[in-house]
């Protein structure tokens, strides 16, 4: 079955003179609508290609894959402006649409906006800034420590709101980010914790004790790699630590504790040294 704004795996099951079909096992036809297909195409070969319903009303395959898909949340910017909407840049031919009656507030040519690729009746391909009711606040079914994706939105009094998986809502306090981040950027994240109000509390590392053994790996790769020697200790920024590993300074004095312990480094005034 084709899905349609998603990317899809489909075969080439016919070559009309410089027209390309495709297919599944059990779909219609599909034409490919590249002006340069892959070279030496031929019946038979597998492709992964972006569906779309085009202005006829057809379905339609391209190779490029744009910057969102269908039911993901996605910052991009808009082009233009005309009495129908605004159009945003996706990374097709054909810029992506937002219709007014999609739009918070009247948009602006050269701004960015985060929004939500959805199928209208007609199957056409539209987006909306409207993106809060696509969004859940409570997460019920996400584990501590599950690793997830974060796409960057707004400031708050406590730190940033991310959108994990482009379904829910989570928060990264700013207590606890050590390092800068612009609204639209897409991370890796970890769930830290579900609230007792079912709100979700992110990290940008891996919580747990996980965190501090790999991290000891890394501090002696990087001994290893510079004649046993970092100008570390537990005393320096944590702005110089987490430049180095990105990490805060915290599981930074875990993972060097726990080498103390294991007498695998030696922990001078103004550096760390590797042992044997």
């Amino acid at each position: 079955m084709i899905e349609i704004g998603k990317v899809n795996h489909l075969k080439i099951v016919s070559c009309v003179g410089s027209s390309i079909y495709l297919a599944s096992k059990a779909s219609a036809k599909v034409l490919l609508i590249d002006k340069k297909p892959p070279e030496n195409s031929a019946v038979g070969d597998e492709l992964d290609v972006f569906v779309y319903v085009d202005t006829e009303g057809h379905l339609a395959a391209t190779t490029i894959i744009p910057k969102a898909l269908v039911d993901e949340i996605a910052w991009l910017k808009v082009v233009s402006l005309n009495y129908v909407g605004a159009f945003l840049d996706w990374g097709l031919p054909k810029d992506l649409l937002v219709p007014f009656s999609e739009q918070h507030h009247e948009l602006e040519v050269g701004k960015s906006y985060l929004v939500k690729l959805f199928l209208d009746s007609q199957n056409r391909i539209l987006a909306t800034t409207k993106i809060d009711k696509f969004i859940a606040d409570e997460g019920f079914y996400f584990k501590t420590g599950q690793e997830v994706s974060l796409l960057i939105a707004d400031k708050t009094d406590l730190g940033i709101k991310a959108i994990i998986n482009n379904t829910h809502w989570g928060m990264l306090y700013q207590n606890e980010l050590f390092q800068s981040v612009t609204k639209g950027q897409k991370l890796t994240g970890f769930i830290k914790q579900i609230r007792e109000d079912h709100k979700i509390d992110l990290s940008l590392h891996k919580p747990g004790y996980g965190k501090v053994e790999e991290l000891s790996e890394t501090i002696l790769i990087k001994l290893k790699a510079n004649n046993g020697f970092l100008p570390l200790t537990d005393k320096s920024p944590p702005e110089t630590i987490y430049s180095m590993f990105g990490v805060s300074k915290k599981v930074f004095k875990q993972a060097i504790g726990a080498l103390y312990k294991k007498k695998s480094i030696l922990l001078e005034k103004d550096s760390i040294r590797l042992i044997g």
